[in-house]
């Protein structure tokens, strides 16, 4: 029936003509609104029987070996060389930020350049294009040095404090001067150039005024440079300056002849003839094609037209940093002309332990399925077609088909962030690349939203809800580069803050209800927070605390753990009607709170606290303890914040202070609008204080004790209303059910070079590779998840004394993995 049609009965019933068009109105609205919900529903569930979770992973599966391919071939015949990508290509991602095509440049700091160039020359040769390059490299190594001297005559640099030499030779042309200079280097053994800068040809187009015939002897006088440039490139670093493009409008007179037709011509001659007679490709000359890309970005802003802006230069001179000492210091951030680090010990016994797991799970499914063939199940008498039996998979099987799925997804970690296959690019920045991702998702987690199973504050759907919201957030704000934008870097701080405060108060809820300490438990809730990273750790060649979060989370768990079973036991079992069990738990906290003032009064003993071996080696990064001093530091309060509320929480729900039925405001209507109004102005308040934060040091000093004040808002605005408990959004909720996964595998599969980058399985195409990258890192961490679920239920049984002999002998194995990774450090150490 129509929903605006109108019934005879009631129209006879009505007064007025104005009450019937009233029931109308009503009708058709109700009628709107119920048309509206169904087609909602219909959406929902046409979507939902179209797109399941297993063929998205089918569909991710087959992107990866379609991209794997695709990369593989292209690396194989389509010239996969980054350092190549390096001088030859690239785009501006921002004012002054350059991208190569498929690697990420490093910004190298004073004493990382002196480290490099330790008893090193280098030469730049030509014209004043050149000079220019020569002072934007040497300011590099010495921040102070000034652009002085005759412009026409050679300049010499030394560094006083370090054994490094630069000199720039004026040779504008490309002569038999310049060729007489290559010639006396081949034929001297002694004061032979590490690296060579060479370029010129804007004098010769000037000079003959850019007639055909000095392009002619261009050539010619190139061609027999060129021999020795090869030859001297079979031992020293040769990069040829291609010409960059000049601004015509603002060329002088005596320039006008300078055309970059001219200049197009000049440098068509110089890639026609370098390397040109070479056959061995490791000797050869590195042409230096993007400096021309770059200036012709950037030439706008020359001041003569010929001579390029500063900021240009030193992005060019920055490239000649990263061409040649990327593989000497091999930085994290910088994936270009990076060798592929050797294997360590334990990466090849993983390997290999992974390959058996594989192979064993193939052998076994072929000998299943050749014993369900030889073993068929068929109604004879009714001729029915022979059907295959399904025989249900035994522990063991289970537990092979479980390591070996986590195998070959532990290749795909490996390829991405290990070998040389995929692309990487540096982050950058800018308020659209956070804030209109933050617009979607916000708007994907209200289409999908359902009514929760109990109106209770802080309910299983609510917590999965907040931390997959948080985690997307913190998931857009690592993508993005955001964390250069102050007030942005803030929240996330709360966000892991809330995370922590989350565990302080879920472990404190738990052991509070149920008093239950036994091992099983405790090594299941181990094993989950620790399996992944655990495997990742010897994939990856990555010390424990490279994963930051999980120590610390793994920390507190052991604090909350601690505190609360020392004697006495705090929970259920205590609980006799009277106030001690309470008390008992004031006093807890109280010793808690003053450990970790303790603790965070004097970096030094702190890190004392953890010097001592084995502990030290999970907790340290790069040889020190000050990034976990840092880490635990920053939101040391937020755990206990967590577990005072779960406690205050319990204590006013027994007392019949709260009101959780369906609808109702959690307090009395007149305590819930005060605090419903003092959350909402201490949660901008907050934020204010956020954007009016003058630098992250003064940040990060007031974050811990202030932190607490918007999650503790957040989670009063969210749970007075009674509406808003009683429902929540199941898309956020499925995102927090794997928040773990994501958050650890994002390092790897979705960055790049340990989250300093950014993965391109798609090359060319920012967007597309955002979505196809992110559809399969999310399945990834998904298939991750039910795996550890599936070898928690294997490996950690119920029984407490054979829990507590599985646990030894995981003890015993990362005893000795520690062991033998300390031993592989000593030894590099001796070379």
């Amino acid at each position: 029936m129509d929903g605006n049609a109108t019934n005879p009965a009631t129209e006879q019933k009505s007064p007025t003509w104005g009450g019937s068009l009233r029931a109308r109105l009503s009708h058709g609205c109700h009628g709107g609104a119920k048309m509206a919900a169904q087609a909602y529903a219909m959406g929902r569930r046409e979507i939902n029987q179209h797109f399941n979770i297993r063929n998205a992973k089918l569909l991710a599966i087959g992107f990866v070996l379609i991209l794997t391919a695709g990369h593989g071939i292209h690396r194989m015949y389509g010239g996969g060389d980054s350092c190549e990508w390096l001088l030859s290509s690239g785009r501006f991602l921002g004012e002054n930020v350059w991208q190569p095509n498929g690697c990420m440049m490093h910004k190298y700091k004073i004493s990382e350049v002196k480290s490099c160039l330790m008893n090193k020359y280098i030469t730049f040769i030509g014209d004043s294009r050149i000079r220019q390059l020569f002072y934007s490299f040497i300011k590099i190594i010495s921040s102070g040095v000034k652009e002085e001297g005759n412009k026409h005559e050679n300049i010499s640099f030394k560094d006083g404090k370090n054994p490094l030499k630069v000199d720039f030779l004026w040779y504008p042309e490309v002569n038999n001067s310049m060729r007489d200079c290559f010639k006396a280097w081949i034929e001297d053994t002694q004061q032979k150039p590490h690296i060579i800068v060479v370029g010129a040809a804007t004098w010769s187009i000037k000079i003959q005024n850019g007639s055909m015939e000095a392009l002619a002897q261009y050539r010619i006088n190139l061609t027999s440079i060129a021999p020795l440039l090869e030859k001297l490139a079979e031992t020293k670093d040769i990069y040829w300056i291609l010409q960059d493009p000049v601004y015509e409008d603002l060329l002088s007179e005596n320039r006008k002849m300078i055309t970059n037709q001219r200049i197009g011509l000049y440098n068509d001659a110089a890639l026609s003839i370098l390397n040109s007679s070479t056959r061995n490709m490791a000797a050869k000359v590195k042409i230096f094609r993007a400096s021309k890309l770059i200036a012709e970005e950037t030439m706008a802003g020359s001041l003569d037209g010929l001579h390029l802006p500063e900021t240009t230069r030193d992005i060019n001179a920055m490239i000649l940093m990263n061409s040649y000492c990327n593989k000497i210091v091999k930085p994290i951030d910088g994936s270009c002309c990076l060798p592929l680090a050797p294997l360590s010990l334990i990466q090849k016994l993983t390997g290999c332990f992974f390959s058996i797991c594989i192979i064993g799970c193939l052998v076994v499914t072929y000998f299943c399925h050749t014993w369900q063939r030889s073993k068929p199940n068929a109604n004879v008498e009714s001729g029915e077609e022979k059907k295959l039996v399904t025989a249900s998979l035994s522990t063991p099987e289970k537990l092979l088909f479980s390591l070996s799925k986590l195998g070959l997804i532990m290749g795909y970690f490996f390829l991405c962030d290990r070998a040389d296959l995929f692309m990487k690019e540096q982050k950058y920045y800018t308020h659209s690349t956070f804030f209109i991702p933050l617009v979607y998702i916000i708007v994907l987690g209200v289409f999908y939203n359902d009514n929760t199973k109990e109106t209770t504050m802080l309910n299983r759907e609510q917590t999965d809800e907040w931390k997959g919201w948080m985690q997307l957030i913190i998931l857009i704000y690592h993508i993005s580069g955001a964390s250069t934008f102050l007030p942005v870097y803030m929240h996330i701080r709360v966000l892991v803050a809330a995370y922590l405060f989350q565990t302080g108060y879920g472990h404190f809820s738990y052991f509070w209800k149920s008093g239950e300490y036994g091992i099983s438990r405790i090594c299941q809730i181990l094993f989950r927070l620790n399996f992944l990273v655990v495997v990742l750790c010897l994939v990856m060649n990555r010390p424990y605390q490279f994963y930051y979060f999980v120590p610390l989370v793994t920390f507190w768990f052991m604090v909350i753990y601690g505190t609360l079973g020392i004697w006495p036991q705090t929970g259920k079992k205590d609980e006799n009607g009277s106030c001690s069990p309470y008390w008992e738990v004031v006093f807890k906290l109280l010793g808690l709170l003053l450990c970790i003032c303790l603790l965070s009064a004097s970096q030094s003993s702190f890190e004392n606290a953890f010097s001592l071996w084995p502990i030290s080696k999970l907790f340290e990064w790069q040889g020190f303890l000050h990034e976990w001093w840092f880490r635990w530091k920053l939101d040391r309060f937020a755990v206990l914040h967590g577990m005072f509320f779960a406690f205050l929480y319990g204590a006013l729900k027994k007392s019949h202070l709260i009101s959780e039925g369906k609808g109702e405001t959690l307090f009395t209507p007149r305590m819930s609008s005060f605090l419903l109004f003092t959350s909402v102005v201490v949660f901008l308040t907050y934020s204010i204080w956020c954007a009016s934060c003058k630098n992250k040091a003064e940040c990060n000093e007031h974050h811990p004790y202030f932190s607490v004040l918007q999650i503790l808002s957040f989670v009063l605005i969210r749970n007075i209303p009674g509406y808003v408990r009683s429902v929540y959004s199941s898309f956020f909720a499925w995102f927090g059910k794997i928040s773990l996964e994501l958050f650890i595998c994002q390092y790897h599969i979705w960055l790049a070079a340990d989250t300093k980058g950014i993965l391109v399985l798609i090359p060319g195409s920012p967007v597309l590779n955002i979505i196809i990258s992110t559809f399969i890192f999310v399945l990834v961490a998904h298939e991750i998840s039910q795996i550890t679920n599936d070898l928690v239920q294997i490996t950690i049984p119920k029984d407490n004394y054979v829990a507590l002999k599985r646990m030894l002998c995981v003890a015993i194995f990362l005893f000795g993995i520690l062991a033998l990774s300390s031993f592989e450090q000593m030894n590099k150490q001796l070379k």
